[in-house]
């Protein structure tokens, strides 16, 4: 029995020194995380926009990470704060460090979204395995930009506008 609760000790262990290091997907944690993500006119992004953070080896190649997350709605306080979720860091290690970046869109992806935008890297040390899930210090807040752009009525030049009147003009004398 003892050779057994061993060997499970020993997997558990060694299940552990390889899990993929993990961090809290959340810009507003008490004092530490306040990274706010606004739209062009200040307020804070809300309803139908997501929230995806990419990531990878200290200075590597950033992917994008799953689960992403959807923004919190209940207050215009809490516009511009996503809903908090754990994400794992694939190939990168518990205990390492990871280059991290958040980007938030309106759209199916970031790649083909009118409005986007996205926060500066940061280097985090990643949680997992015996270690508690790192938060995102260091996250600061961003705006989003895009969107259609206005659209500017027609207005003819005034020279379109003075040849159309005398054209009228020599119509009307012609047809006199």
């Amino acid at each position: 029995m003892k050779k057994v609760i061993l060997a499970v000790a020993a997997v558990m262990v060694t299940v552990a020194s390889f899990a993929q290091g993990v961090v809290v997907f959340n810009n507003k944690v008490g004092t530490d995380v306040v990274a706010r993500v606004l739209l062009a006119d200040g307020t804070g992004a809300g309803a139908g926009f997501t929230a995806q953070l990419y990531g990878g080896p200290e200075g590597g190649a950033l992917t994008a990470l799953t689960p992403t997350t959807t923004f919190r709605t209940s207050s215009a306080a809490a516009l511009g704060y996503v809903n908090g979720v754990n994400v794992e860091v694939p190939g990168v290690a518990s205990g390492l460090k990871a280059t991290i970046v958040m980007k938030a869109y309106n759209g199916a992806d970031f790649a083909s979204s009118t409005i986007k935008g996205e926060s500066k890297p940061i280097t985090v040390t990643l949680g997992g395995g015996t270690l508690p899930p790192a938060n995102l210090t260091g996250l600061s807040g961003f705006t989003l930009a895009g969107g259609a752009p206005p659209v500017d009525p027609v207005v003819p030049e005034p020279s379109t506008i003075a040849l159309a009147v005398i054209g009228a003009g020599a119509l009307l004398l012609r047809r006199k």
